[in-house]
């Protein structure tokens, strides 16, 4: 195998990597190729596509709050050459109206700019903004939101949330994303939810779980209804993660009645459960018979 095929197998490995493992899987896959530059730079390709998939988060420079890095926040390059990386790695944070450059190896932020919003639509972007703040402020205990609007259009938004939960001590990690994009224009929100858990204590199980929707707007809503309309737009929002939260609830409960226990025995060979608190007694009793076998041998 050549260095060619290694750095595409590592980037593999990279791109199926759970949620805040990445770092250990870009560890583990310098032992595929031992040297430190040709990796980087054969992998930063898949590096951007995964980060810019997970949603991962950047501290905004100069800003106490952090934004999405993700296709929808990338900053247009105007340029013609696709191979330019410095364009490719601009993102801005509506947020705060700041442009950034984004390494994606060390997920860190620099060179700042100030960008002009669209005026059109930048006010009902403000309001979804806000709305979607308090609703994520209500239901995530640790979540990044931003609302992002689409350059050449005033009635088209897009709202994505991540939030993550890592905890490699108890060995398990995992990541919400939600993704809506709001068309005042064809009246209806379509979207996105994806799950991604991961539990690897003496074992490695995955759940990866998707959800699309399609979700007709009220007839009132139009960028230029403000804080009202953009709240009923979080309203959509609240109540279809709401039921998928819920389908998930239902889901997991019938596995653990059904389709867990239909993986192993209900009982032991002997069809009698086993009563745990004389266990010692059990094996207590083994040993006395095995003595006794020795005794009458002798």
């Amino acid at each position: 195998m050549d260095d060619a095929d290694r750095i595409q197998a590592a980037s593999k490995f990279l791109l199926q990597s759970p949620p805040g493992e990445i770092n250990d899987v870009l560890n583990d896959v310098r032992n595929i190729i031992s040297d430190d530059d040709s990796l980087q730079a054969g992998v930063l390709p898949a590096l951007r596509e995964y980060n810019l998939a997970q949603f991962i988060t950047a501290d905004v420079p100069g800003h106490q709050h952090q934004s999405i890095v993700s296709d929808a926040a990338r900053v247009p390059s105007g340029s013609s050459d696709e191979d330019d990386e410095q364009s490719q790695d601009r993102y801005w944070d509506p947020r705060s109206r700041t442009s950034f450059r984004f390494d994606h190896l060390t997920l860190e932020t620099s060179d700042p700019e100030h960008v002009e919003p669209d005026s059109e639509s930048e006010p009902f972007r403000v309001a979804l903004e806000n709305a979607a703040l308090a609703y994520l402020a209500s239901h995530y205990h640790d979540g990044v939101v931003s609302v992002f609007s689409t350059p050449g259009s005033a009635s088209r938004f897009t709202i994505q949330i991540v939030a993550n939960k890592y905890n490699p001590n108890n060995f398990w990690s995992g990541r919400w994303r939600s993704e809506y994009v709001v068309d005042t224009g064809a009246k209806q929100v379509t979207g996105r939810i994806l799950l991604n858990v991961h539990y690897y204590e003496q074992g490695n199980v995955q759940l990866s779980s998707t959800h699309s929707l399609a979700l007709a707007l009220p007839p009132a809503i139009a960028p230029g209804g403000g804080a009202a309309a953009a709240t009923k737009v979080l309203a959509l929002v609240e109540a279809e993660e709401g039921r998928y939260q819920a389908s998930l609830n239902d889901t997991y409960a019938e596995m653990g009645e059904k389709t867990f226990k239909g993986l192993r025995r209900a009982l032991p060979m002997t069809r009698s459960k086993l009563d745990w608190d004389k266990v010692l007694g059990y094996k207590l009793g083994a040993e006395l018979t095995n003595s006794k076998a020795g005794f009458s041998a002798a």
